[in-house]
């Protein structure tokens, strides 16, 4: 299928791994021009053809300047995937008396507030155009005890601000529409120093045991976790014009993990 995506420009942000890496794959094999934004470029996302722009998106100028060297690169901005996010490097709490003022700080930095300085720092360029934003959220917004309560309460804080975000710009020409993955088998799951480590070690069991039980626990029908691409397939199709009337909502794709109507 034609997406009608060929020629257009993309910003991905937290493109060095996993969705993002996927996302920026999946756009530019669609003919989008891309500026990659990660903390430290990677030889796979520089093969990936991208404009790779390294710049740490949880700092109160990084996202200005990112996005000033991508409008730059790109000469306009089409589409915005604001996909930075995830549990962050510190250990996560394991109940909400055991976490911390810095633990809550640093994961609203990373998952809310990256998304709500770039967004803010793009939108002048996307009115311009009149395009495209995609916000990652988590079905953990939906479902928290499903996630350590810092990182449910900061997706849910990125779920109400795309849709305000899609009520007031919506009638200006840009489409907001957010993307709620469940468990994704990327290296945040699979990786010695990524969330499924943190967690396995917690639990004391294995990471391969831990890998085994989560799409069980998080009420996964399917009894699997989603894979990078099939994220970056929903992306691509959200971004094209044949999604040109699909705007303010959130799409899941978890496995069926969410049994509610």
């Amino acid at each position: 299928m034609d997406l009608e995506l060929n020629g257009t420009t993309a910003v991905v942000t937290g493109a060095s791994r996993g969705i993002g890496l996927a996302i920026t794959r999946e756009l530019i094999a669609q003919g989008v021009r891309v500026a990659a934004g990660a903390r430290r470029g990677t030889a796979e996302l520089e093969r990936t053809g991208a404009i790779v722009i390294e710049a740490d998106l949880t700092t109160p100028d990084g996202p200005a300047r990112f996005i000033e060297a991508s409008t730059t690169a790109l000469g306009g901005i089409d589409l915005l995937v604001n996909n930075l996010g995830g549990g962050g490097d510190h250990e996560l709490p394991a109940t909400f008396l055991e976490s911390t003022d810095r633990q809550w700080t640093d994961m609203f930095e990373l998952n809310f507030f990256s998304m709500v300085r770039t967004t803010r720092a793009a939108l002048p360029a996307l009115l311009e155009r009149r395009g495209a934003i995609i916000n990652f959220s988590s079905i953990t917004a939906r479902i928290p005890h499903t996630s350590p309560l810092t990182y449910a309460a900061a997706k849910g804080a990125v779920s109400t601000f795309s849709k305000g975000l899609a009520e007031e710009y919506g009638p200006r020409g840009v489409r907001v529409n957010t993307i709620s993955p469940g468990p994704v088998l990327t290296e945040q799951w699979t990786g010695p120093d990524g969330t499924g480590a943190k967690f396995a070690a917690a639990r004391g069991v294995s990471q391969e045991q831990l890998l085994r039980d989560i799409p069980c626990e998080m009420g996964v029908t399917t009894g699997e976790f989603a894979q990078p691409r099939q994220v970056a397939a929903l992306v691509a199709y959200l971004a094209s014009p044949l999604a040109g009337a699909t705007h303010g909502a959130d799409h899941v794709i978890d496995g069926g993990a969410i049994k509610t109507v």
